[in-house]
């Protein structure tokens, strides 16, 4: 059975500035987009469009904003609300820890809205340029939870050759590294799934919700091998707050999806 390493948070420290490992996660998720986002706005369809590098940048700007607050407002509402009623201000205190996922997308498409708008753009044509531009930040962000020894998984079989103890659990229990199952889910498989689509034409919207619906199904899975969050547990049905929230996510892609497929025009 294998044990946790127990990494130390801190990367290095600069001075009294200490750079920790969740924060590199964050920067490398953003660079592996605006890298990605001047590929997709090469593509002659989306060059034809309009797109290019100074776009692209200003999507990053737009997209760090809606990821962070949406992420820490998303998660206040969705997995502790009854404590930040009460105490409204550590919503701020983002060093503490907690975003929601869920809520960093809903951030993400508010910004994306307003900036759609700004420029004069259809919505969806702004989110099908970024949609396969978003998985890879998934995997990093679950390989500092990862590293962080956050967010393990439920008990594992022992036997399990990759079954593994987390100190922090402050238990022996063999469990799931659901981490890196999230990693390799809803992060790599996504991301080849979709640039493999995005790689040629589609109609308006296919990709994004072809994101939306796949998110949806991974996380959905990788719920079950997840430890529900000790203040809410299982909800209705045995599922956890994270099944619940992608439902509507595989139910709106789906039937969006087929929508956006039967349009006339490209």
């Amino acid at each position: 059975m294998l044990v946790h390493p127990n990494f130390n948070p801190v990367a290095f420290s600069l001075g009294p500035v200490q750079v920790h490992w969740y924060g590199i996660t964050y920067l490398v998720a953003f660079g592996l987009f605006y890298w990605l986002a001047t590929i997709r706005a090469r593509q002659p369809w989306n060059a034809q469009l309009g797109w290019g590098r100074r776009e692209v940048e200003d999507l990053l700007f737009w997209g760090v904003l809606g990821v962070i607050l949406g992420g820490r407002i998303g998660y206040a509402l969705f997995y502790k609300f009854d404590h930040y009623i009460e105490h409204p201000l550590e919503i701020f205190a983002v060093w503490k820890g907690g975003m929601s996922f869920h809520g960093g997308m809903l951030g993400v498409i508010v910004a994306m809205v307003l900036y759609a708008r700004k420029n004069g753009r259809p919505w969806l044509q702004v989110t099908d340029l970024i949609a396969p531009c978003v998985p890879t930040g998934l995997a990093s962000g679950r390989m500092g939870n990862f590293i962080n020894g956050e967010l393990w998984g439920r008990q594992a079989d022992p036997s399990l050759p990759w079954a593994m103890i987390f100190p922090q659990a402050n238990d022996q229990m063999a469990r799931h590294p659901s981490q890196l199952y999230q990693f390799a889910l809803e992060g790599l498989l996504l991301f080849v799934l979709l640039w493999l689509y995005a790689r040629h034409p589609r109609k308006l919207g296919q990709v994004s919700w072809a994101f939306l619906f796949g998110y949806g199904v991974f996380r959905f899975i990788a719920e079950y091998f997840r430890e529900p969050d000790a203040h809410l547990g299982l909800l209705a049905l045995g599922m956890s707050m994270g099944q619940w929230l992608c439902v509507p996510m595989i139910v709106i892609g789906a039937g969006m999806w087929v929508v956006a497929s039967r349009r006339q025009v490209q």
